[in-house]
């Protein structure tokens, strides 16, 4: 390892399934050192893990950083958004946390759009509809089905919420991830206490809003990582608001995101107000907003199409008659909590690889339907589409979002973009410079330019067409409450 430039910095990353972390120079952006360790998640209507795990995934992921962890000056989290973290008096989680693809509270997230004015009351107060994602739906099932979990609860967070206070030893979180849990209003940036007192939330067991490029803390003497005590930490976010940053991403450029969940985003400064719920009001994470979209199935629901077929996940051949809609978590975009996976079109001359492509198709189809929806009126379509995530460099992925989009198609070299963003976070807080600027000033979006394609409407067309007519049998679903 060369000398560094200028002082470390330390991203993370705790995702759905693993924790990573990058030490990087902030003077250059070169990743000095790396790290990666697992976690677990429940199978089944649930979607749970142990806080704890994610704790040890760190531990180790910086271990596997050796030395250069050591010399870091300051420290951002970023987070899998929306999970619901329940700690008790001496900070240890009085269950496992719920995660963002836990659907079991669709129920609560109906009722609470019922209860509270409406879809436009939420929006407008909240950027948001209420979906079985949020973490205010995930309180409102634990205080259906779980009344007593609830008398020992003394702190409510979100995922990096949790590691953040780890490392401080206080209760901090960002607008970014504040804003995904539907009791944060967007307009005062101040969590809303009518919402909370609905659901029988004390404001008191919530963490303090940091302001972007604030301190969060400090790292304190106990603990198990290898960071000096006195280390900076940032204020850290969630998953698609460091992604943004870590990209440097400017308003109106339209981001793709492939991973367990797909997501379509753009930096915007009008704060959204979406009534019919497909698009999500976050706030980024540096004073703007993080307009979204989601859907549950992506990368991890076509892989397993391709297991089920026995192929290669690249192993696709062209469709022109099959459909499938890959919806095996149900589906937050189109918005179908209880829906399943459905194939329509199935011949005797049907293949493995065009089944594997129409689960690709299925999956691009959500995303894309979102993204007009996504960008402010004035943005430019015909600018390259980012495309990030593990499913990015795919070229399945790739050759599908080109050809169901239309667009020129971006691949950042730069991996990890989460954990480079919270780098980013870091690097701010040393330099005063606007996060977002440090990543440009890393070049972290450079990348392959793919040309555009003709769109093929047609296929649009035929999948819009199965989701419309399949739309019953899709919301009947399975109630996995």
């Amino acid at each position: 390892m060369s000398a560094a430039e200028g002082p470390l910095v330390v991203g993370v990353d705790t995702s759905t399934q693993s924790t990573k972390a990058l030490v990087v120079d902030a003077s250059t952006g070169r990743v000095v050192a790396s790290g990666q360790a697992p976690h677990t998640v429940t199978s089944g209507a649930g979607r749970e893990s142990d806080p704890r795990q994610w704790w040890d995934a760190l531990c180790e992921a910086l271990r596997q950083c050796g030395d250069a962890a050591r010399e870091a000056a300051a420290v951002s989290i970023g987070g899998q958004q929306h999970g619901l973290v329940t700690l008790d008096a001496q900070g240890e989680p009085v269950r496992p946390a719920l995660l963002w693809n836990d659907v079991r509270s669709a129920p609560q997230a109906r009722r609470l759009t019922e209860e509270l004015g409406g879809a436009k009351f939420w929006a407008e107060r909240t950027g948001s509809v209420p979906a079985a994602s949020f973490t205010v739906t995930k309180w409102a099932w634990l205080a259906e089905k779980e009344p007593e979990a609830l008398r020992t609860v003394k702190a409510v967070r979100l995922p990096h919420d949790y590691l953040t206070e780890r490392l401080t030893g206080q209760g901090t979180t960002d607008r970014g991830d504040a804003s995904g849990t539907g009791w944060w209003a967007s307009a005062t940036e101040s969590y809303d206490t009518e919402i909370l007192a609905h659901v029988g939330l004390d404001p008191a067991l919530l963490p303090r809003v940091v302001r972007p490029g604030e301190v969060a803390g400090t790292v304190r003497d106990s603990h198990d990582l290898p960071f000096a005590k006195g280390t900076l930490v940032a204020p850290g976010t969630g998953d698609n608001a460091a992604a943004a940053l870590g990209l440097g991403l400017r308003p109106g450029t339209a981001v793709m995101s492939l991973g367990t969940s797909g997501t379509v985003y753009a930096v915007s400064k009008r704060r959204p107000t979406d009534p019919t719920g497909t698009v999500a009001g976050f706030a980024d994470a540096h004073g703007d907003w993080l307009p979204l979209a989601c859907t549950l199935n992506c990368t991890l629901a076509v892989d397993r199409i391709a297991t089920l077929v026995g192929l290669d996940r690249e192993a696709v051949e062209p469709t022109s008659d099959v459909t499938l809609l890959p919806y095996l978590d149900g589906e937050r975009t189109p918005n179908l909590p209880n829906a399943s996976g459905l194939l329509h079109g199935l011949r005797h001359d049907t293949t493995g690889g065009q089944l594997l492509q129409a689960a690709y198709d299925g999956a691009v189809h959500a995303l894309l339907g979102a993204l007009d929806l996504v960008l402010d009126e004035d943005a430019d379509r015909s600018t390259p589409l980012l495309l990030i995530g593990g499913g990015a460099r795919g070229t399945a992925w790739q050759q599908t979002v080109r050809r169901l989009s239309g667009r020129p198609v971006q691949v950042p070299d730069a991996k990890e973009l989460v954990a480079f963003g919270a780098a980013a976070q870091a690097a701010g807080l040393l330099t005063g410079e606007d996060p977002a600027a440090v990543a440009r000033r890393w070049n972290t979006a450079t990348g392959p330019v793919l040309d555009a394609v003709e769109r093929d409407q047609a296929a649009l067309e035929r999948i819009s067409g199965v989701l419309s007519d399949a739309a019953p049998l899709l919301e009947r679903g399975t109630d996995p409450s």
